[in-house]
């Protein structure tokens, strides 16, 4: 997908734990938009040819040696900029004005006072509250620039420069705790830009499938079909651009949850009729796992070994040229390119071997988790795939600390059964991004039936989220964790104690490798 550059919305990042966040609230208003570092030159920003632009926020001071700075050129393009935080006092900074460290930073929910509505603040309160993140401080707003709101801690909260077409706030409008956070941002996109909201899951499906036929054309095509909503949509897309040109295949692994096998030839042969080929490669994948313990090169076997096996079917299949994958954004993200400091490898990006035969097809790669879903609506699949709780490539593997076994594999694979069906039970699957179960290389003394056990623990993951980028721990009610904690120790054999893991993402990952 090229997306139309024309109306889009580029989001530099100066390091910002919201960058992801900012681009997700921009195509809320159905507005396309992307995310660059903030080492991007004047020239390349050009040959985008955005719309609009707006500066992230950023762990940084501006006065610091060394903080990253903006190609100067690109506050001179006429362009509507916002800046958010960072990114608001850069633009005081480059332009004249003065930011300084405060005696004490802001942090949290703060009341916001203005003066004047201006363009950012236009129907909305004079006063407001915002989150703000902050240490350092624009105390003076640079020439011709007008403050329209303040707080006590930062006298210049908002600037406007309608004759530069600049705009900056102190606080972070993207996070739900600004109460009137996306207002503001819809203001900058329809007042400032002058942005169509063309972006919607119906241009996103006809430009995919433009795509998808200017791409492959008449050649024969795979795609990796696990069953989980992003190879689910993949797939559909395909399929409805190219037809019998496609061919899907299931690889079990040996990896995959309780019935996954199952459930996956029963939805897409018998339900959609897709032509499907099912391979059992499980005996391959724990023979290339065996001592294995590094959770980075658990990633990078199963990712070769998943192209290895495609290949084997490809030309079984007449030739297959073309690859189709359910890569997402933040998979891209986080696998480390020159937009993002590496986070983990992902096995669908960061895990391809460098002389794989095919050329990818990966129409989700721009989309974010929620726009998968809504295309998947659009297309007609059934609610009980697209939402379906995110399952990693690599599968039980990653959730799996240190060596994966066949026996390893089956007790955690039997404890994440449980998991998912008192999840069920208690309605809450819908309100979770994920809920699973992870085996630790780790053991511990119990007692069972008056006798001392020596055995696993199994560790309870339960998170809330929007995009993966972030994520909080799931309250769940205590008795979803009574009841999950007494199946589990009473019907999987090896494991005599139930753990919850309450950290967020920062500063864990969601998965634990």
């Amino acid at each position: 997908m090229h997306a139309n550059r024309s109306s889009s919305i580029v989001v530099v990042d100066f390091g910002a734990q919201y960058a992801q966040l900012i681009a997700r609230r921009i195509r809320e208003q159905h507005v396309y938009s992307e995310i660059v570092p903030s080492t991007i030159s004047f020239e390349e920003l050009k040959e985008i040819d955005p719309r609009g632009i707006v500066l992230s926020g950023g762990p940084k001071s501006v006065n610091e040696p060394g903080a990253p700075r903006l190609d100067r050129q690109i506050l001179d393009m006429g362009i509507p900029i916002l800046g958010i935080c960072y990114g608001a006092q850069l633009i005081a900074a480059e332009l004249g004005g003065v930011v300084e460290k405060n005696s004490k930073g802001e942090y949290g929910r703060v009341e916001m006072s203005a003066k004047d509505h201006g363009l950012l603040l236009s129907h909305s309160p004079l006063v407001q509250n915002v989150w703000m993140s902050h240490f350092d401080a624009i105390v003076e707003a640079p020439p011709g620039f007008i403050v329209t709101a303040s707080t006590p801690s930062s006298p210049v909260a908002v600037m406007e420069s309608e004759e530069r077409r600049i705009y900056a706030v102190q606080y972070h409008p993207e996070v739900a705790h600004t109460d009137f956070g996306q207002q503001l941002i819809g203001n900058f996109m329809t007042d400032a830009v002058g942005a169509s909201a063309s972006w919607t899951s119906y241009s996103i499906i006809e430009e995919s499938l433009s795509d998808i036929r200017s791409q492959i054309g008449r050649e024969r095509v795979i795609c990796a079909l696990s069953g989980g909503v992003d190879s689910s949509v993949a797939a559909a897309l395909v399929h409805e651009a190219v037809g019998d040109q496609l061919v899907c295949v299931f690889v079990d692994t040996g990896l995959m949850r309780s019935g996954e096998r199952e459930t996956v030839e029963k939805t897409f042969r018998n339900q959609f009729k897709v032509d499907l080929v099912v391979v059992d490669a499980s005996e391959k994948f724990f023979s290339l796992l065996k001592d294995v313990t590094d959770p980075e090169e658990k990633r990078k076997i199963i990712g070769n070994t998943f192209i290895r096996v495609f290949e084997e079917v490809a030309h079984e299949i007449r030739g297959a040229k073309f690859l189709v994958q359910g890569t997402l954004y933040p998979d891209v993200i986080e696998s480390g390119t020159k937009d993002a400091a590496k986070i983990k490898s992902h096995h669908n990006v960061g895990g391809l071997p460098d002389d794989m035969e095919f050329q990818l097809v990966e129409p989700l790669r721009l989309l974010f988790k929620d726009e998968v879903r809504a295309i998947g609506e659009e297309l007609g699949l059934p609610e009980k795939i697209i939402w379906r709780q995110p399952f990693p490539g690599p599968g039980l593997a990653v959730r799996i600390v240190g060596e994966v076994t066949p026996d390893r594999v089956e007790i955690v694979r039997r404890a994440d059964s449980i998991v998912q069906d008192e999840i069920e039970a208690a309605g809450l699957t819908r309100s979770l991004w994920q809920s699973f179960a992870v085996l630790p290389a780790v053991k511990s003394v119990g007692v069972m039936g008056d006798e001392r056990t020596y055995a696993y623990p199994i560790v309870l993951r339960a998170v809330t989220s929007l995009d993966a980028m972030t994520a909080d721990w799931a309250r769940l009610p205590f008795e979803v964790l009574e009841a999950i904690s007494s199946r589990v120790i009473a019907e999987v054999p090896g494991v005599n104690r139930v753990v919850y893991d309450i950290t967020s993402k920062p500063p864990g990952t969601i998965e634990w490798e």
